[in-house]
């Protein structure tokens, strides 16, 4: 019986230890994509070029928003 205690002990405590270490991990993903994003207005201006079309400030200003938002 006092085994079983030890293995319940055990199990619990890497499931609370996975469940902490995967919320500080997304936490700590969160704050390095919104200090570097991965994607910035030259890459988006670069992109809309290459399919041909010359982008406006605008049209690079929505993309960016729709790119945050999704980060988010």
């Amino acid at each position: 019986m006092e085994f079983l205690m030890d293995i319940l002990k055990v199990l619990s405590g890497l499931i609370v230890g996975a469940v902490i270490g995967f919320f500080v991990a997304r936490q700590y993903m969160k704050k390095y994509m919104k200090k570097n994003p991965p994607i910035n207005e030259q890459m988006i201006r670069a992109m809309m070029s290459s399919m041909g079309r010359t982008p406006s400030q605008k049209q690079v200003n929505q993309t960016m928003k729709q790119m945050t938002k999704y980060m988010d």
